[in-house]
């Protein structure tokens, strides 16, 4: 083993753990020591793979091991205290997407990340891909005149089949999985918006699922919900999103209008153009999710190899606005009326971050 490298281990080897593994493997900056699932069987086929230890005990992991990163691709309900405890333990650790299933789960996660002095930061990919970075730009720019509406929407394929039943149903459990489809799916698309337009003012928000009983619907996360957000007196912007029956790839789309144009951004191309339906100048990128991954992982650790000259990107802290919108979005959902997610920070004392 190469003693510069940082020692890293990943908790949860679903196909987004596959992911990470990939990008690190790739990356000579890590230096896979450790991998662990409730599968025992996935976990000892994926450590002869990689050619480092397998565990099947989330815990176990954590304290036969003396780390410099954790990598949790684990779902919260089976590996929330196993994170706490390698923060104590001064492992730097990345967190795929949500932060936390509650605002406050993830106040306690930054709070122990910043009291061991170690980096914490959130996966959020898509502000490493092309289209997206190029939208960023455009804005920063200033090129987009007097900007008034910006809309998104997120289409999330229901995955079929009795496994996925078996594996999944957590996400069912508002308790185990803290909400459906605005946490699990939208949480990258909503980063998108906090960090072009800084965190809204009010959230209003409407959410429902597929349960025929109304009791029953009461009990289960939501898989369909739209989200109207002011950013100021003249911006607004609207959020809509489904987990819809079927299968096929995943369809997310950002479109921010001006005076003078009107942006739009998927994963893989940035439009503008001058009219809505008018075609204009488009350009297409190759950017996949591998992609987007290894550039993430490479500026997380830069930022504890060389922390003067790399900023740490999607911080913990930096994150907290994210959770403030979605909690400000389940409670509007709940009362019938708009939230505001400046108070929810102000509530636990956590200043807004400036991106």
């Amino acid at each position: 083993m190469n003693e510069s490298k940082l020692k890293t281990a990943v908790l949860g080897l679903d196909d987004k753990g596959q992911l990470l593994l990939e990008a690190v493997a790739d990356i000579d900056y890590f230096q896979i020591q450790a991998v662990a699932d409730r599968d025992t069987e996935l976990a000892k086929r994926t450590a002869q793979k990689y050619e480092c230890k397998d565990y099947d005990d989330y815990r176990r992991l954590i304290i036969e091991n003396q780390l410099d990163v954790l990598l949790v691709a684990a779902p919260l309900h089976c590996c929330a205290p196993n994170i706490q405890a390698a923060m104590k333990k001064k492992f730097n650790v990345l967190k795929l997407a949500p932060l936390a299933r509650t605002f406050e789960e993830a106040v306690e996660f930054v709070r122990l990340a910043e009291e061991n002095d170690i980096k914490f930061a959130v996966a959020n990919p898509n502000r490493f891909g092309g289209s997206l970075a190029a939208l960023r730009q455009f804005l920063q720019e200033g090129r987009l005149e007097q900007i008034f509406l910006i809309t998104a929407s997120k289409l999330v394929p229901a995955k079929a089949g009795i496994d996925n039943e078996r594996t999944d149903a957590w996400r069912a459990d508002p308790k185990l999985a803290g909400g459906g489809v605005l946490l699990h799916n939208c949480y990258e698309i909503i980063d998108q918006l906090i960090w072009n337009f800084a965190t809204p003012q009010q959230v209003y928000s409407l959410n429902t699922n597929t349960a025929g009983d109304r009791q029953q619907r009461r009990y289960l996360t939501e898989d369909a919900v739209v989200v109207t957000m002011k950013f100021t007196d003249t911006i607004i912007g609207n959020l809509v999103a489904s987990r819809c029956i079927g299968v096929g790839q995943e369809q997310e789309l950002l479109k921010v209008y001006g005076r003078n144009k009107i942006l739009t951004a998927s994963n893989t191309r940035f439009i503008i153009s001058n009219h809505p339906g008018q075609a204009g100048e488009e350009l297409e990128y190759n950017d996949d999710e591998l992609c987007c991954m290894r550039k993430l992982l490479e500026n997380f650790a830069l930022s504890i190899l060389l922390p003067d000259k790399n900023r740490l990107c999607s911080s913990g802290r930096e994150n907290l606005n994210n959770m403030a919108v979605i909690e400000s979005a389940y409670l509007s959902a709940r009362t019938g009326m708009p939230e505001e997610p400046g108070r929810i920070l102000k509530m636990a004392h956590v200043e807004p971050v400036n991106i």
